[in-house]
């Protein structure tokens, strides 16, 4: 289980992303994260892994505050929270199976990857792993040579190779078309569905949220506003969270998507 305890922080420019935020994440859970840009979302999930570092509050997982760890035990902890980046954060000239083993660095150390001898094991993972998402015939491609989608699926690869407990995903369909924005977002939520893993998903795209994610959490001025189902995001709680627009055309759309879902 992630709690959050008091999560706050302030940059030094006075300016507070988070402002005591208290959330749990049981296992196995998956939550999207929504808001306006700047509602603290991105902070929020860096907050969790100390890519960013909380001004306070603590950050719990499985009762280890994170927050208090040193850096050797920062790195190990790290090791059971797979990242899942917008920008993939790929290595552009090395293999997808080079990329995805990527992911073990917590494990084998420095030299070993540099010299790239991981144990059997790590590989033959790697190769279940891009059997699992469709890319096992690209696993000697360079990163460089795929599409969007492509490059999101290694990521989320190398991601769970960690063999982590927690997903953190900040927007990981934000470069992506709409129909390989649905296939990204099903294929993260069966993988954590058949590993029990919980996840905290930063997403802009509120339909795709209300389609994939059984929980949602809705940030403003980095404060939760909306804790609860889906099907709760009315047209009310959506201005509340984002301010004045047309939310029933979007709520139409979701019902036309999750059609569209089904038919497929």
């Amino acid at each position: 289980m992630l709690r959050l305890q008091k999560l706050t922080k302030t940059y030094k420019t006075g300016d507070q992303a988070l402002k005591a935020i208290d959330l749990e994440v049981p296992k196995g859970q998956v939550l999207a994260l929504i808001g306006p840009s700047g509602a603290g979302k991105s902070t929020m999930i860096r907050c969790v892994n100390r890519l960013v570092e909380p001004t306070s509050g603590g950050v719990l997982l499985d009762d280890v505050d994170v927050t208090k760890l040193g850096s050797g035990a920062l790195r190990k902890a790290r090791r059971e929270m797979g990242m899942i980046f917008q920008e993939y954060a790929l290595v552009e000239r090395l293999t997808v199976m080079e990329n995805v083993l990527s992911g073990r660095l917590g494990y084998v150390g420095f030299w070993r990857s540099f010299l790239r001898r991981y144990p059997q094991s790590d590989v033959d993972e790697a190769f279940r792993l891009l059997d699992r998402v469709g890319l096992l015939h690209m696993a000697d491609k360079r990163a460089d040579e795929l599409s969007g989608g492509q490059r999101q699926r290694v990521g989320i690869c190398r991601a769970l190779i960690q063999n982590p407990k927690l997903l953190l995903v900040d927007e990981p369909t934000a470069s992506l078309d709409p129909k390989t924005s649905r296939q990204i977002m099903r294929l993260i939520t069966e993988l954590c569905q058949e590993r029990g893993l919980a996840a905290i998903i930063n997403i802009h795209d509120v339909a795709l949220a209300q389609m994939f994610v059984p929980r949602v959490v809705g940030l403003r001025f980095g404060e939760i506003v909306y804790d609860g189902l889906p099907t709760g995001l009315t047209p009310e709680k959506l201005t509340e969270i984002y301010g004045e627009e047309d939310w029933e055309a979007t709520i139409e759309k979701v019902d036309e998507d999750e059609d569209v879902e089904a038919a497929e």
